[in-house]
């Protein structure tokens, strides 16, 4: 399946009802004069955050959204019924983009946010609005004004704490199932990840973060290859990188190092700032090296890539230092809140 986390929908919301022409037509009463009702106002169309929901795939099926009609004004003075508003269920993390402008006009990050995203049309005014002093029976309405029509461009990025970079069969998906309650698919061939996976890591009773699988990324990512850029861009909500490299790859020829500077360059192209979030590297899969010489092999990759932040040796498979991993995340998640409530108290 098509990971779909970008998509281009039309949206129409309801015209306005027409305006009545009527009189007042009753026993004994010969000039009753007008009696049109106005019409009612057309419904609007609203994107709602649903956290039940966590891609934008449905909307490959259906690609325009229409509100109510307003209803026509009647005689004796009864207006039209409003037409329905149409809410459009969509997942938290949605950017709303005008397609042709590419303005941004919203960003639902919370669950059951609502935007309006196309104006209901406004009503008719039936013959009654225009009764005046010259002017006793007039015959004159006016019909609603049209809906407005917009071509919407929605964009999804996740909301994570932690993602998690790296080749494809780095481990991720690996060590995400290892340290939380979510269960991707596993299997080692490229690309096993279609969707980014989202899971919560519980470190104490009432601490816990969110830590995303974003879908491997090849050489060329920037440009669209392979899976292309569009999972790139989930990583510009996260607070922390960890990046994942196999130390022990199926094939002799590749070159852990190699491998770290491919996803380097990838983050520098794509911009964003990515190039200088906050990254740690976690060597991954340390459990098929021989036990005596683990600590020399990482060491060296350290080494020779003059890696001067954080590292970690884990095995994702087995367990291994894995706990310690979600711990120190936590106590860097927990310092950057702290730092980001003084910065607000300052304010």
């Amino acid at each position: 399946m098509k990971f779909v986390d970008e998509v281009v929908v039309i949206v129409k919301a309801g015209d306005g009802g027409n305006g009545c022409v009527s009189f007042r037509r009753e026993k004994y009463i010969e000039f009753g004069g007008p009696d049109g009702g106005d019409g009612g106002d057309g419904g609007c169309v609203y994107l709602q955050a649903n956290k039940g929901l966590n891609t934008l795939a449905d909307f490959r099926h259906v690609r325009f959204y229409e509100a109510g009609r307003g209803g026509n004004g009647f005689s004796r003075n009864m207006t039209g019924a409003r037409g329905d508003d149409k809410i459009i269920q969509v997942p938290i993390g949605t950017m709303v983009y005008v397609d042709e402008t590419n303005e941004l006009i919203g960003d639902l990050t919370k669950d059951e946010e609502k935007l309006l995203v196309a104006q209901g049309g406004f009503h008719g005014l039936g013959n009654l609005r225009y009764k005046s002093s010259v002017n006793r029976a007039p015959r004159q309405s006016k019909p609603g004004s049209e809906g407005e029509t917009r071509t919407l461009r929605l964009e999804m990025k996740v909301l994570a704490d932690v993602g998690l970079l790296g080749l494809p069969n780095a481990g991720k998906s690996t060590l995400i199932s290892a340290v939380s309650s979510a269960h991707p698919k596993i299997a080692n061939y490229p690309f096993t990840t279609l969707y980014p996976n989202l899971g919560v890591v519980k470190v104490d009773n009432y601490k816990s973060f969110v830590i995303a699988d974003i879908p491997g990324v090849i050489e060329g990512a920037a440009e669209g290859a392979g899976l292309g850029i569009q999972f790139l861009k989930h990583l510009s909500r996260t607070s922390l990188l960890l990046h994942l490299v196999d130390v022990a790859p199926m094939n002799e020829e590749e070159d852990p190092v190699a491998s770290i500077r491919i996803i380097e360059n990838e983050l520098k192209k794509f911009g964003d700032e990515l190039e200088n979030r906050e990254r740690w590297l976690v060597l991954n899969k340390i459990d098929l090296l021989p036990p005596d010489l683990q600590q020399e092999y990482c060491d060296d990759i350290v080494k020779r890539l003059n890696w001067q932040g954080k590292v970690f040796n884990i095995s994702a498979a087995t367990g291994l230092n894995t706990k310690e991993l979600t711990y120190q995340i936590m106590q860097y998640l927990d310092e950057q809140n702290y730092q980001r409530e003084q910065e607000q108290f300052q304010l």
